[in-house]
């Protein structure tokens, strides 16, 4: 109904009549009548009966502007006699912007009216309905008439879209330009206007294109059923843009809140770049929450969001000795640029951070889930690069990491990097770089940091600034490679370290106190260390032929190992004494520079020999889906790492522990296997300690297993792709892994989203026969498992399975769970129970966690559009949060 009918019509009088002129013959059949203004008086000349002299009187500036295309597959034909052009099978008319199909199109001369309308086919039935276009608006009514002299118009059975929302109505009038009156229509989000799930149906309408609609008496119907929900009259702002409007809350009850109204509040369209939206929550034992979300972007620049999250909640009565207040806060805030934006600089965002019992206290949680989080973390960046000889890196980040058990906060306001890209001082402009002279590099970077230290009840205090730490680290890298027998490959380098501290420390024994004073002073020092390394490795290859008749061909053995020699020196110039007792004879040592935020110099003389192993298998096997009996290469073992060390400069337990570390995928590359185990050479004394005695001195194996671990990974489903969903996307932000592990996140503030679809995009019907053979699925499966033998404990010290699963039991119905259980705790895990039921323009959903701390449930069922949000059933029962 966007199309202005007026215009249409008006345009439509003069693409027929041109100036006026009659044409008593039929055209062919096949034939198409292209006019354009300058054309129509020399038409009119050719066909007069009688020479008319010229008017003197100027003629008007000529109505079209443009070509007039009109076409009709059996007949065009003027009738002078009716006074009528008809138009008939497959008739259209284009001109300019408007295009105007129907199987029949008349226009009658004396009454000044215009028809479009259906025509039987050859069953009887009716086809060709008529379809008015003008830009992207489209119009689809049964038939039309259209008066030119009143400008009013009469539809029937018209259909029109105003953003999500359908309507057809039986009769429709034109009254004029911006105002159309309907009888008897149905307004709905279906897309099957003609055989809607469910629909509005409404006496009297009030149709102001791309502003409003406004109805009398309205009935909701459901599957051509009237329900008893009856509104006298109702509303629906109609508009292409965002609006603001009222975010209609949701009722409930809880049972240490009491009852509440939650996500209620105001939606703010402020432009096409950014929106934000206010929402507040009230329990009736005085608990509040309040919460501001803005999204924003700018299309090849930018784009984020930022929540704002504040709660207090109370529980129980003032007076009662179970009475707590809990004031609970969290900042959220993601920014990412567009690489398109700027080639040389980059600024990004991604901010957590508030309240460490925020996800643990609040009732009104995207995900609960997130509960179970125990770290917090956010970083703010902007790097540039400058493109000059050499290439110039400068990046400026804040961060911060937040403990919610501990409480513990660590903040880096800000971090500075800079670093100059590498520089081969002897090797030709042009030409190979060859040998060790050529080769030989050196680089610098640098980098600055003040790093602060606090807890949580001092965020945002000046008290959490009193233990700030900053200082400067400056490092240059040299470093060379070559070849010698030809085989061998030989890095050697060394590395100049020097480090800028603003904050220091002083030991003394203070007799007042009677113990050992740690001062912190403020003042510039520094220290500077150095060390050298080498390494020699190369690559052997193994390959075990078994024929080619066979199913495995060969299994090619990979190799890589390397040998290496560190030297540091001990820089004792950096140490200092202090007495700790009141005697002054017994002393120790330290540098002042202990805990510094780029560590100290090293006391100790380190001179290290190390080796390490890699190992990669891979079979050459033949591939069962080629016609032509070729192979393809399937990974056995992606990597097996053997790696320790020996300490020439030590007088004892100089061999390091052997760390063994492996991992391969399996199944397609579906399963991910990991595995690491430590054995030591040594043995303990009854304490727990390791000697210099190894262990099979001392009646024991070789190697002593002290720990090992193992993990498996298993993600797959009937398709193979898998996109990543906003739930997804928050449940990182909010500290989670990304996946259903811990459970499927769910934004109570907007129950319509998909518990399931990841996409985000509506999917492609499926047949329901398709089902009887193969259901879609994704299931994921993770297990860990950790034995510790250090002290001859010989324990399990964790050992769990976790599994997420959702299934497409039939079409548009969806279950899907999240649980695990602990064999060393022997307990299951956090459990989620989802349903879902796709009803087209509906949606009803079931979340449930059974048991445990995070306890709750909820039932949803909605219409899916956002225009009629509002139209809902939505009831949960939430977690009992146990304030302290």
């Amino acid at each position: 109904m966007y199309t202005k009918l007026n215009h249409i019509v008006f345009s439509l009088i003069f693409l027929v009549l041109g100036s006026h002129f009659v044409i008593s013959q039929e055209t062919k059949l096949e034939d198409s009548i292209k006019i354009t203004a300058a054309d129509a008086p020399k038409i009119k000349d050719s066909i007069a009966k009688d020479s008319i002299a010229k008017d003197s009187v100027k003629k008007k500036k000529v109505f079209l502007d443009g070509i007039v295309n009109m076409k009709a597959k059996d007949y065009e034909k003027m009738d002078q006699k009716k006074k009528q052009l008809t138009l008939y099978n497959e008739a259209s008319i284009k001109y300019t912007d408007f295009d105007i199909k129907a199987g029949v199109i008349v226009y009658d001369f004396e009454k000044k009216q215009v028809y479009a309308g259906r025509i039987k086919d050859s069953a009887g039935n009716y086809t060709q309905r008529p379809v008015f276009t003008q830009g992207s608006n489209v119009v689809e009514p049964d038939s039309i008439v259209y008066n030119n002299t009143s400008g009013k118009a009469l539809i029937w059975n018209s259909r029109t879209s105003q953003g999500e929302m359908n309507i057809k109505a039986e009769i429709a009038k034109r009254e004029n330009d911006s105002v159309i009156f309907m009888k008897s229509a149905r307004l709905t989000t279906a897309k099957n206007v003609d055989d809607p799930e469910y629909y509005f149906f409404v006496t009297k309408v009030k149709f102001v294109p791309k502003k409003k609609v406004v109805v009398g008496p309205t009935n909701l119907v459901i599957a051509d059923v009237p329900t008893p929900l009856f509104l006298p009259f109702a509303y629906f702002p109609m508009t292409e843009t965002s609006t603001s409007g009222f975010i209609v809350p949701t009722p409930g009850q809880n049972n240490r809140q009491g009852y509440f109204l939650q996500n209620g509040g105001y939606y703010f369209a402020l432009s096409d770049h950014y929106d934000l939206a206010i929402l507040g929550d009230y329990y009736t034992n005085g608990s509040y929450g309040l919460r501001a979300e803005s999204s924003y972007a700018k299309r090849y620049k930018f784009n984020g969001r930022v929540n704002l999250r504040f709660e207090n909640n109370i529980q129980s009565e003032r007076g009662f000795p179970d009475y707590v207040k809990s004031r609970q806060y969290n900042i959220q805030w993601s920014h990412s640029q567009d690489a398109k934006a700027a080639a040389n600089s980059r600024f990004s965002a991604s901010v957590n951070l508030g309240s460490s019992q925020y996800f643990r206290q609040s009732v009104n949680l995207n995900n609960i889930g997130a509960s179970l989080n125990n770290n917090l973390s956010s970083s703010v960046s902007y790097s540039k690069t400058f493109q000059t000889i050499p290439q110039v890196n400068l990046s400026l980040s804040a961060t911060h990491s937040q403990n919610t058990n501990t409480q513990q906060i660590d903040m880096t306001l800000p971090t500075l990097q800079a670093s100059v890209d590498r520089i081969f001082p002897f090797a030709p402009k042009d030409g190979i770089k060859k040998g060790f002279f050529k080769n030989i590099s050196f680089q610098y970077n640098l980098r600055g940091e003040n790093r602060i230290r606090t807890i949580d009840s001092l965020f945002f205090k000046p008290e959490m600034f009193e233990n700030a730490r900053t200082g400067f680290q400056h490092t240059i890298p040299v470093n060379t490679n070559f070849k010698i027998l030809k085989y061998l490959s030989v890095s050697a380098g060394a590395t100049y370290n020097e480090v800028w501290a603003l904050n220091t420390i002083e030991k003394f024994y203070s007799p007042s106190d009677n113990k050992v004073i740690t001062e912190n002073v403020n003042g510039f020092e520094s220290f500077r260390t150095y060390n050298f390394n080498l390494g020699i490795g190369t690559t052997v290859y193994g390959t075990f032929n078994f024929g080619e008749d066979k199913k495995i061909q060969a299994i090619r053995h990979t190799i890589r190992p390397n040998i290496s020699y560190g030297y540091t020196p001990s820089f004792e110039q950096y140490y200092d004494t202090y007495a700790i007792d009141a005697t002054g004879l017994t002393t120790a040592e330290y540098t002042k520079f202990d805990g510094g935020l780029f560590g100290a110099p090293g006391r100790n003389y380190s001179n290290n020999i190390g080796f390490s192993m890699s190992n990669t298998f891979e079979a050459k096997v033949k591939d069962e889906k080629s016609k032509k009996g070729e192979t393809k290469k399937v990974m056995l073992l992606n990597n097996l790492n053997l790696s320790t060390n020996y300490n020439i400069a030590a007088d004892s337990l100089a061999l390091a522990p052997v760390r063994i570390s492996g991992g391969t995928l399996l199944f397609n590359q579906k399963m991910n296997v990991n595995f690491a185990t430590t054995l030591d050479p040594y043995a303990i004394d009854n304490s727990g300690r390791r000697i210099d005695v190894f262990n099979i001195d001392n009646g024991g194996s070789l190697l002593r297993m002290t720990s090992s671990n193992l993990t498996i990974n298993y993600s797959f489903s009937s398709e193979d792709t898998k996109n990543e969903s906003n739930a997804d996307k928050q449940n990182t932000q909010n500290g989670g892994t990304g996946d259903d592990l811990f459970g499927r996140s769910t934004d109570l503030s907007d129950t319509r989203q998909s518990l399931f679809d990841k996409s985000g995009d509506k999917k492609e019907e499926k047949s329901p026969e398709w089902y009887n053979t193969k259901l879609p699925w994704d299931l994921q499966l993770a297990y860990s498992i950790t034995y510790n033998n250090n002290n001859r404990q010989d324990e399990i010290s964790s050992n769990s399975l976790m599994v997420a699963g959702n299934f497409e039991l039939a079409p548009r119905w969806k279950v899907g769970f999240s649980s695990g259980y602990d064999f060393v705790q022997k307990g299951i895990t956090f459990t989620q129970l989802r349903f879902e039921r796709d009803l087209e323009s509906w949606r009803m959903s079931f979340n449930w966690v059974p048991f445990g701390t995070n306890t709750y449930w909820g039932f949803f069922i909605g219409i899916s559009s956002s225009i009629l949000s509002d139209i809902k059933y939505d009831k949960r029962q939430l977690p009992d949060r146990v304030l302290r």
